[in-house]
């Protein structure tokens, strides 16, 4: 099916920070009327589910101040290293915030968190073959209280659908591990294409 293509009229940027920027876009709508649509440019982001041979999955305990507390959550990072691929941005997370190297790498899932207003998507990949390595100083600020948990597949699985966890990268990636190994899906290739990986943000910013 095919049907209005919404072309954009205008477009000025309201804000832009260290890691977002929010633009506001004049689009036409259907019957020729055009609207404000503000939409928050973000880099883009990878998290890892990395599971073990015991079949437990690393979950990071970590401060949100969105939220005003902490959560369970997947390890995690955004796209900010111009140029680096997302599969090598995910390796380094890994090893940051987790203390972990993995041998076997493909991908779970692609995420658009809130597409009615944000640009934001999250590759979240699957890392198997696991072994430990040296954290680096992560410095003073939240990530310093990061803390490393495992948890069994089917307690983290039943933990998302509690509310116990509720980061959306996080709960979609439990659950697409749990698929897998279900034999319900397949992963997909380390170079499987990222449709909506976003460009907005990066092309715009100093990100280095």
């Amino acid at each position: 099916m095919t049907g209005h293509d919404y072309p954009v009229h205008g477009s000025r940027e309201i804000y832009r920070g260290r890691v977002m920027a929010v633009r506001a876009d004049d689009v036409e709508m259907p019957g020729g009327r055009v609207a404000v649509r503000e939409i928050l440019e973000h880099p883009g982001a990878v998290a890892i589910a990395a599971l073990d041979d015991e079949g437990r999955v690393a979950l990071i305990w970590q401060y949100r101040h969105a939220v005003r507390r902490r959560l369970y959550e997947l390890p995690a990072g955004l796209l900010d290293v111009a140029g680096e691929d997302p599969s090598v941005t995910a390796a380094r997370e890994l090893a940051e915030e987790a203390g972990l190297a993995a041998s076997e790498w493909s991908v779970l899932v692609d995420l658009v968190p809130s597409p009615g207003f944000s640009d934001e998507s999250v590759r979240v990949y699957l890392a198997r073959g696991l072994s430990r390595v040296e954290r680096p100083d992560l410095g003073d600020d939240e990530e310093a209280e990061l803390e490393l948990h495992w948890l069994p597949l089917p307690d983290a699985v039943r933990a998302v659908l509690a509310g116990g966890i509720v980061n959306a990268a996080s709960a979609a990636g439990v659950l697409a591990v749990q698929a897998i190994q279900a034999g319900l899906a397949e992963a997909r290739p380390l170079d499987a294409p990222w449709q909506d990986r976003p460009t907005a943000f990066a092309n715009q910013s100093s990100i280095t």
